[in-house]
């Protein structure tokens, strides 16, 4: 049995991983933003002297994409130099270290699925400060250092684009939903056994340090992906209308092209995610039901 931290354990993808490590016997300790702030070398190794962790996942993030535009700086202290703060501790302490990062490194104008080797170039601040603490990984634990990569992410530990089509669907005629950005809708439970796996594998020496892409198989767009999110609640399909990217400006632009390769995965002996329709289906009763009990409550 091995020792995990987990960092932003509050976040959707933080607390599947929590119960994913608690279900294989591992022992793993999660602490929120609350709990520990990773831009503070101080705290940081009081946490790690603390937990003794073999691996460390770093969940914690600045997730506001747009915000980030308007705060790049305050942005880049969670993305980027809270994850070199992490890196370093881990570094002194001998942990293996895994960062998620985002499909926004890359500019989203590709037309074939982007390599984990693929030249990066992100268009957004939120892109540039992810950027910045793969650097910081990579660059710091050239052997212990892994950055997964991910997008579209669901789960029903947070809000999410499913759960708000699930609730817009029982009050909305109609929806008028992008159909010019493709991606690979990911539920962090797949990503969650993804991480326990390559954690492992790091562990034993089996995984290269390095990147790795946590997607879904296959792709679609937001307009395809609602359109199988009306199916699954047996509303009509057809109540979903393709729109433009143009019809929903925002302050940071989206990539176009989200789509990632999976080849890295089989250096280490582990399968990629399965294909996003399957993932969804399993996902989605637990989705629904927590999205309801929301509604009742009015959390």
């Amino acid at each position: 049995m091995s020792t995990w931290l987990v960092t932003g354990a509050g976040g959707m993808l933080g607390q599947d991983l929590l119960s994913r490590l608690a279900a294989g016997g591992e022992h793993a300790a999660g602490l929120d933003r609350a709990a520990l702030d990773i831009t503070d070398p101080g705290a940081v190794r009081a946490a790690l002297a603390a937990h003794a962790p073999d691996v460390v996942v770093n969940c914690a993030a600045w997730t506001a994409v747009d915000d980030a535009e308007a705060k790049e700086s305050e942005a880049l202290a969670v993305n980027g130099t809270g994850p070199r703060v992490l890196a370093e501790a881990c570094g002194e302490s001998g942990a293996v270290l895994l960062q998620v990062s985002t499909d926004y490194v890359f500019a989203g104008d590709a037309d074939t699925p982007y390599a984990e080797d693929a030249p990066t170039a992100p268009r957004s601040a939120y892109g540039r400060t992810k950027l910045a603490g793969e650097r910081a990984v990579l660059e710091t634990l050239p052997d212990t250092g892994y950055v997964v990569r991910t997008a579209w992410l669901y789960g029903a530990g947070g809000g999410n684009f499913v759960r708000t089509m699930i609730r817009l669907e029982a009050v909305k005629d109609t929806l008028d939903v992008v159909d010019d950005q493709r991606g690979q809708p990911t539920w962090t439970g797949d990503l969650a056994d993804r991480l326990v796996l390559l954690g492992r594998a790091a562990l034993a020496g089996t995984a290269r340090s390095g990147v790795y892409h946590g997607t879904s198989g296959g792709e679609t767009t937001w307009f395809g992906f609602t359109r199988e999110i009306f199916r699954l609640l047996g509303a009509d399909p057809e109540r979903v209308r393709p729109t433009t990217s143009e019809a929903f400006v925002r302050p940071a632009p989206r990539p176009a092209y989200s789509v990632l390769g999976h080849e890295r995965w089989k250096t280490a002996g582990i399968e990629p995610i399965r294909d996003w329709r399957s993932a969804l289906g399993e996902a989605f009763p637990v989705l629904v039901e927590t999205e309801r009990q929301t509604g009742v409550t009015g959390q």
